[in-house]
């Protein structure tokens, strides 16, 4: 229904608001004005530099959710105003991110609770037999899910065009019985580089395969047009995104979610339930999205990833894109005057990416390298295999198929570990957090550390 706006709404008093239109270097997000202690003395302003992981709030995302959660209630169910507000703004929050990915016509907009959760959505909504192809390069989120399908591993390429090649030669040589589908990343959360999805898609069709794109790391730094890219699904995270935890998108074909059995069983899923003379029970659940969102929605999750969407279209990705390469090019350019750090990547040097890079420090345990940049220099990054354990691996030249764990292993300050550094940043990043991030490695490199550091659980920590 339409609510009215002749008394105050979260949608007019989210658009009422100018803040957080300045559009000109970066934009506002929580978090940028925090101190942090350093072990060295004093403080100094907090550089996060792990967007791969998650990016800080929007700070216009956290005033539209301020604006609306005055209004907040229950959606679908409720007869009451606030109540048929609310079902306004999430209906509303779904057609906008229908918007931002350029979905066709009939394509569902799925509200989950990241891209994990809506690759798991999908793996279990598979037909009967499907066959799945997805690289080894894909972070675990899309590596994992596919439990109940025949699943074929694909090797890392070295390059894009050996990408669709590979893809394309593994489903010439497939069991033509039975559906497929191809997963594939659009932006690696490892080397940031971005990969050939279009024409990955392309190879998919033409051999009868269905794609999913994972879009957690490409949605907040390029536009994701369904359409363009022709894709059947893709999935994003809204906490990547510049919205909080626990919200996420799959979005894409009907089909296969309106005939699988619902994700999670429980009201608003189903549209009927009565009992059967035997004694049980007959269930008549939703085609549409709802199906597969059981149970009260998130609507501040949905809003808040809608409300994102609507500051980075504002935004305009072409500006977005042409800073952010500024930054991508600052931090590259100091890197490779250090000697000792290697960038690790796929696709070589030239290859086009979003502001994620890893690398790794001759001489330099990199979870001290990491605690170090914390500790002294008030710096955010990530250090580990980044969940991606056989892409880092193949990058580092261990054993890709070795276990691993997501963090630090347990190497001591000074001893060898197979894990990595990663840098990473977006639209809401200072110029000053990249500069100081390059001057810090430098410095490292060429002074050492000033603290002494030492293991605990597995994570370097300054020693006290």
């Amino acid at each position: 229904m339409s609510v009215s706006t002749a008394a105050p709404t979260a949608t007019t008093a989210v658009d009422d608001q100018p803040a957080c239109r300045d559009t000109t270097a970066s934009l506002p997000v929580l978090g940028r004005d925090v101190t942090v202690p350093l072990v060295t003395g004093g403080e100094v302003t907090y550089a996060a530099l792990d967007y791969a992981a998650s990016a800080p709030a929007l700070q216009r995302v956290w005033d539209d959710v301020a604006a609306y959660a005055p209004y907040y209630g229950s959606v679908h169910r409720g007869a009451g105003y606030l109540s048929q507000l609310s079902t306004d703004l999430f209906e509303n929050a779904r057609r906008t991110v229908e918007e931002f990915l350029d979905c066709r016509d009939g394509d569902q907009v799925v509200f989950t609770r990241s891209t994990t959760d809506s690759l798991n959505l999908l793996a279990a909504a598979l037909p009967a037999d499907c066959q799945v192809f997805v690289f080894e390069t894909e972070h675990h989120a899309s590596l994992l899910p596919w439990r109940d399908a025949r699943v074929t591993y694909l090797n890392a390429p070295r390059t894009p065009g050996e990408a669709v090649a590979t893809l394309e030669r593994a489903l010439a040589e497939r069991d033509p019985r039975g559906p497929t589908l191809v997963c594939v990343t659009g932006a690696s959360n490892v080397t940031g580089e971005l990969w050939p999805v279009r024409e990955l898609a392309a190879a998919a069709h033409a051999h009868g395969a269905r794609i999913v794109l994972d879009a957690a790391q490409l949605a907040p730094h390029h536009p994701v047009s369904v359409r363009e890219l022709d894709v059947d699904w893709v999935a994003f995270s809204g906490h990547k995104l510049y919205a909080p935890f626990g919200s996420g998108v799959l979005a894409g074909r009907a089909d296969w979610l309106t005939a699988a059995e619902p994700y999670l069983a429980g009201g608003g899923a189903s549209r009927k339930v009565s009992r059967r003379v035997d004694g049980g029970v007959d269930v008549e659940w939703h085609e549409s999205a709802a199906r597969h969102e059981a149970g009260s929605p998130n609507v501040i999750g949905a809003y808040s990833i809608a409300s994102a969407c609507k500051a980075l279209t504002e935004a305009g990705f072409d500006a977005l894109v042409a800073r952010e390469q500024q930054l991508i090019d600052t931090v590259r350019t100091g890197l490779a005057e250090v000697p000792e750090v290697r960038v690790l990547s796929l696709f070589g040097d030239d290859a086009p990416r979003v502001g994620v890079i890893s690398f790794v420090v001759e001489g330099w345990n990199s979870s001290h390298f990491a605690a170090a940049l914390s500790a002294e220099y008030g710096i955010g990054v990530r250090d580990g295999l980044f969940c991606a354990h056989p892409l880092v691996r193949t990058l580092l030249g261990s054993d890709p198929q070795s276990q691993g764990e997501c963090g630090a292993p347990e190497a001591a300050p000074g001893e060898k570990s197979l894990n990595a550094i990663r840098v990473s940043f977006g639209a809401g990043t200072p110029d000053e957090h990249v500069e100081r991030f390059v001057r810090a490695v430098k410095e490292l490199v060429r002074n050492g550390a000033k603290w002494n550091y030492r293991t605990v659980e597995g994570r370097c920590v300054p020693a006290v």
